[in-house]
């Protein structure tokens, strides 16, 4: 089974790489949103760049092209991306794919997909955006690592303090945006963040 670092954060665009990937970071993903072509493979192009150069693991989200022509190892797809998405196409470059989930209806159609890991949220109340699904809770945690044969990713309000009961509760890698990109010392933060998972590193 795919082995995913506990931290997973979630950046905008390189210039947030280059200043979280000195915490240590073994896993990132890059979501860009609403950026001209160019600019996108430009930013996925330079990222690779970076994760290699630091040992860590780069995850595209939503533009699997590109990642394709890119040489990416990693794809992440939310529902509607993954509707449109040629998931052979992905499997036949030898890319890694994560999917999101939300509800029983969308990780039956993740779970088709033959994923290599699934990401589960809203876990707790979040502010990035407003969410159509309630916080799902721990309970559902652990009834999705339950149901999955994969990694599970859990998303959606978590903090440092929180951390251990969601591990506890089944997740595999905590997926991270608000908590840092919205902090004071992101890089404090993301520090803290590596240091408080590393329990969950070395097992």
């Amino acid at each position: 089974m795919l082995q995913l670092d506990p931290f997973y954060p979630i950046v905008p665009d390189t210039a947030w790489l280059k200043r979280l990937l000195p915490a240590g970071l073994k896993l990132v993903q890059l979501r860009i949103k609403d950026a001209p072509a160019d600019t996108v493979r430009t930013e996925i192009g330079e990222a690779l760049r970076l994760c290699a150069d630091a040992g860590c693991q780069l995850v595209v989200n939503d533009y699997w092209q590109e990642a394709i022509e890119a040489g990416a190892d990693f794809v992440h797809l939310g529902q509607e991306d993954l509707a449109d998405a040629d998931v052979n196409a992905i499997r036949d470059a030898g890319i890694k794919l994560g999917i999101s989930t939300h509800s029983d209806e969308e990780l039956a159609t993740a779970l088709a997909a033959e994923p290599d890991y699934v990401a589960l949220g809203p876990v707790y109340p979040t502010l990035l955006k407003k969410m159509p699904w309630a916080p799902q809770g721990l309970d559902r945690v652990a009834a999705w690592k339950a149901q999955v044969p994969c990694p599970l990713v859990a998303i959606g309000g978590l903090t440092p303090d929180r951390a251990p009961a969601v591990f506890e509760a089944g997740a595999d890698s905590l997926a991270v945006i608000t908590d840092i990109v919205t902090h004071e010392a992101p890089e404090k933060r993301t520090e803290t963040w590596v240091a408080v998972t590393e329990p969950w590193r070395r097992r």
